[in-house]
């Protein structure tokens, strides 16, 4: 599948569109990588439209601002980023790129990785044996690009108007936790969760389903107010 293609998944037919994701691939990545976190999201009602990686074809970043520009994909639109699509998807709406309602980052990078086997990727990148055969069996995806350190815009959170929800492992060693702790440190727009065992690939890990009920609740409040009221509180 070329790096400039788009993967799309819509609403079930008879429902409304609730929202609009754009998702920015990470290396070696491309759309149709995302395909059970579209369709999920695809269920709950809003379309997704899934790219390739900015680093293999700095085109996908044209592609972005018109599916951000394209008034028939309703919104809030969402601009999702894993990996150095993250790092992209910073510097998209740092430069305040019209129509980006919110950020959702995962597995932001902050710095080098080195994998010494194809095994030693596949685990590092995600603990679901469904998606490490995925990866394993697809003749798109690029092995060994998650080794490359390539020049990344800075991660200006400073610059970003906009909600953003951070999505981090925990057991991420490609990119540890703590490194992107101290990115999102001290910026009050952005929302945080981390996830036990988690791994790189958090959108494609063990635990999708969690991540993908909380990138749902995240859009649901951010459909009543950019302030992200509470929807729903755990009383004890």
């Amino acid at each position: 599948m070329p790096s400039s293609s788009v993967s799309s998944w819509d609403e079930p037919e008879g429902l409304a569109a609730r929202g609009t994701l754009i998702v920015l691939a990470g290396r070696g990545e491309h759309g149709g990588v995302y395909e059970r976190f579209g369709r999920r999201l695809g269920y709950d009602a809003y379309r997704v439209r899934a790219l390739g990686d900015p680093t293999a074809d700095p085109a996908v970043l044209e592609q972005a601002a018109k599916l951000l520009a394209d008034e028939s994909l309703p919104g809030p639109k969402v601009l999702v980023g894993s990996d150095t699509g993250a790092r992209y998807a910073l510097q998209l709406a740092a430069e305040q790129t019209a129509g980006i309602d919110a950020l959702i980052l995962a597995g932001l990078p902050t710095g080098a990785w080195t994998a010494g086997s194809w095994e030693e990727e596949a685990a590092a990148r995600t603990a679901c044996p469904t998606h490490q055969g995925r990866l394993t069996n697809d003749p798109e995806f690029r092995r060994g690009a998650i080794d490359n350190a390539p020049e990344l815009p800075e991660p200006r959170l400073d610059l970003v108007r906009v909600p953003v929800l951070a999505l981090h492992g925990r057991d991420d060693t490609i990119s540890p936790l703590d490194r992107a702790l101290n990115v999102y440190d001290g910026h009050p727009n952005v929302h945080t969760v981390t996830f036990v065992d988690g791994r790189h690939d958090v959108l494609n890990d063990a635990l999708h389903r969690t991540v993908a009920a909380t990138v749902v609740l995240f859009l649901e409040r951010l459909r009543l107010s950019p302030e992200l009221p509470a929807i729903a509180e755990e009383l004890t």
